[in-house]
């Protein structure tokens, strides 16, 4: 092809930073003006234009969802029921060892190590989410930001690796501007993240960054572990706001919080909140979960933050009074009477005297046959008990331990090499693209680095020389052995 100037690569890179610089007041402007457009509803008419907007919107049902770890069995997950919609943030709240993690990661198909039953939905359909995956985020608890590369290059190589490859270079500068503005990055864009031994930036802007990760590949599903655990108040609004602009454009946003303020509580739209043992205690709209556990008897008091009062009774540190009207044990068996699900036959004890009349006995075997532990036969007692009295013993451990681990292998492999249907529609760069895209980011991480490699070279060279020369090397104290070995 033609040879292109220098001076006309200047200009183009700066007819592009001008065109993404132009978009972004354009959209600041229309967000201080608060026009019509600005509402769920009037974003979500305007997502759906296939015109405006190329990723597809998703809707993620589920019933009956039951994790159970292999090994020993242990039930982590249990009948799990709802759906979370196009435009909505939801919040997975819960006390310790709910399985708030455990529903995130099966949602997204990233359970490894388990067996996962009943129903999960893809915009109704029985698809697997992994067909979905180019356009699915996930923002893992732990870091997973290269110390040693900028803030401005980690959000760059991740954006040039998932964005469409048809995308106009403008439109991902665009992007990526939107993100590093939106998450509060621009006094920090060029700095390096760092790593344990040379410090770069803060946690709270790790956490950030990590985020940002994700949302320059315009996801259509972004799943969040505890994207605001670190962050300070005002930091976790601005995530939150910036996830709002991601939930106005359709985006399925679901996240697991720990304790947020009551400022941040109220940013959410729905509620996940689970009990221990991986049961639903409420699943709807942020706005009416205070009414719902006030017609149980659960009020909450002056000056008290909603989640922190629900989360310490579900932990059961908040001591049974009068004034309570419930028992904490009984909130899922509720929760189920409510919605006319069916109770588990292990959990009917719990089930306050005068619901009786609204148990239905669905034969689903989630909740029959699934359950081998809780449904009384002799056989099964029998078995159960061998089983426990084998896990009990050295022998016996150690063999649920080799299983578990291969069981675990198994499974990362087939989750990381089984291929599955595209339905995202989106076309990714090419592997020759992206090995260049890898060379690229190696080499930059390399030279970074040279001070360090110069540093072990020059120990290796004066330890090997300090070595030598305390050494008289011949034929007579060497020997023939030695060289050929040295060779």
């Amino acid at each position: 092809g033609k040879r292109v100037s220098k001076g006309k690569d200047i200009q183009t890179e700066s007819q592009i930073f001008n065109y993404a610089y132009s978009q972004l007041e354009k959209e600041k402007a229309q967000v201080q003006q608060g026009s019509k457009n600005l509402t769920f509803s009037g974003v979500l008419k305007m997502a759906t234009n296939q015109e405006t907007r190329k990723r597809p919107l998703i809707e993620i049902s589920f019933r009956d969802l039951t994790v159970i770890l292999k090994g020993n069995h242990k039930i982590l997950l249990r009948s799990v029921t709802g759906k979370v919609r196009p435009g909505r943030i939801v919040a997975i709240m819960g006390p310790s060892g709910a399985g708030k993690t455990t529903f995130l990661s099966a949602l997204a198909g990233k359970t490894v190590g388990c067996k996962v039953a009943g129903t999960i939905l893809i915009n109704g359909n029985s698809v697997s989410i992994r067909s979905y995956r180019r356009v699915v985020g996930f923002v893992p608890q732990d870091d997973i930001v290269h110390g040693n590369l900028t803030v401005e290059e980690n959000l760059w190589f991740s954006a040039r690796c998932r964005l469409p490859a048809d995308l106009p270079k403008a439109d991902k500068v665009l992007i990526v501007e939107r993100v590093i503005d939106s998450l509060g990055l621009q006094a920090i864009r060029g700095s390096l993240v760092g790593t344990v031994e040379k410090r770069g930036i803060s946690g709270g802007q790790r956490k950030r960054v990590n985020v940002g990760i994700e949302l320059v590949t315009e996801p259509s599903v972004l799943f969040l572990d505890e994207p605001t655990s670190g962050l300070d108040s005002s930091s976790s609004q601005l995530l939150l706001r910036s996830l709002r602009r991601e939930a106005l454009e359709g985006v399925t946003v679901s996240m697991v919080v720990h304790q947020p303020s009551y400022t941040l509580f109220r940013m959410f739209d729905d509620l996940i909140l689970l009990a221990k043992g991986g049961l639903t205690v409420y699943h709807g709209p942020v706005k009416k979960v205070e009414d719902y556990f006030s017609g149980h008897g659960i009020v909450v008091p002056d000056r008290v933050n909603p989640p922190d009062y629900y989360i310490d009774i579900l932990e059961g540190t908040m001591k049974q009074s009068p004034s309570l009207g419930v028992n904490y044990a009984e909130l899922p068996v509720r929760w189920m009477l409510h919605n006319g699900y069916p109770v588990p036959p292990d959990l009917r004890s719990s089930i306050p005297p005068n619901a009786t009349s609204m148990i239905r006995d669905d034969q689903n075997p989630i909740h029959h046959g699934y359950y081998l532990d809780y449904d009384g036969d002799d056989a099964d007692d029998d078995r159960r008990e061998f089983r426990l009295a084998e896990e009990k013993s050295f022998a016996g451990e150690l063999w649920q331990d080799i299983k578990a681990n291969i069981e675990r292998k198994r499974d990362a492999i087939r989750h990381n090499f089984l291929k599955s249907d595209d339905l995202s529609g989106r076309r990714t760069p090419s592997i020759p693209k992206q090995y260049q895209y890898f060379l690229i980011r190696v080499i930059k991480q390399r030279l970074r680095e040279a001070k360090t490699y110069a540093v072990d070279y020059l120990i290796l060279l004066i330890a090997g020389g300090c070595l030598g020369s305390l050494t008289k090397a011949n034929n007579a104290t060497f020997g023939f052995a030695a060289y050929t070995y040295t060779i």
